[in-house]
């Protein structure tokens, strides 16, 4: 009779080859992109934050730009009131490890107040997944996503095919903010997600191991 014999260790170290270890979560910056007065950005924003927050790959910052007061010309050596407001942001879109902006359409495109907040950065873009959330009237804000993803190509940015609009964005929520029916928003937001979950964990190994050559 043979018996064949294993060394635990060895073992051990074969099943540990297998299981990928667990991945920390993914840090997503998400930009409340309008300033306007009346604005209905906060809506949009708190219905999608609960979504990506409540998912476990993930770990969510809202960024709201009425906080910020970025002017729109740009300066290599900006004073110390630009500084202080850069101050409030730069640091947070660093850190992210993924974008997903949530924007009207203003005049078939998006608000000036991100458009600031890009042209101010650009290392902080490069190499990382961002989404869009967008909403406005029959158009639902997409005329704006599809200059964003033009200017975000620019800058090194992958963004995922797949968005999340609101047309007639008004009528679909109640006076407490809630989605009056949500279970197709819901499905297009997770299918976002998953994309921006992929690309997110795709490119933080990638610029792990290499330095990213853009």
């Amino acid at each position: 009779m043979n018996i064949t014999t294993h060394d635990s260790a060895t073992e051990t170290s074969r099943r540990s080859a297998r299981t990928p270890a667990p991945q920390a979560p993914l840090k997503l910056a998400v930009i409340m992109a309008s300033n306007r007065e009346g604005r209905f950005g906060p809506v949009v924003s708190d219905w999608f934050v609960s979504r990506a927050a409540g998912r476990t790959d993930f770990t969510v910052d809202l960024i709201d730009l009425a906080d910020t007061d970025l002017p729109t010309a740009l300066s290599f050596s900006p004073p110390v009131s630009v500084r202080g407001q850069l101050g409030k942001v730069t640091h947070r879109l660093a850190d992210a490890d993924a974008f997903v902006i949530v924007t009207p359409e203003y005049n078939h495109s998006y608000p000036a107040s991100l458009k600031a907040l890009i042209d101010w950065h650009f290392d902080e873009w490069r190499a990382k997944p961002i989404g869009f959330v967008s909403y406005g009237g029959i158009s639902g804000g997409l005329r704006a996503v599809e200059h964003l993803r033009q200017v975000f190509a620019e800058l090194h940015a992958v963004a995922v095919r797949d968005t999340v609009s609101f047309h007639n964005a008004g009528a679909l929520f109640d006076d407490q903010g809630r989605h009056r029916d949500p279970s197709g928003a819901a499905t297009a937001a997770t299918a976002m997600l998953d994309q921006i979950a992929w690309w997110g964990l795709a490119l933080r190994d990638a610029k792990s191991a290499r330095a990213y050559a853009g």
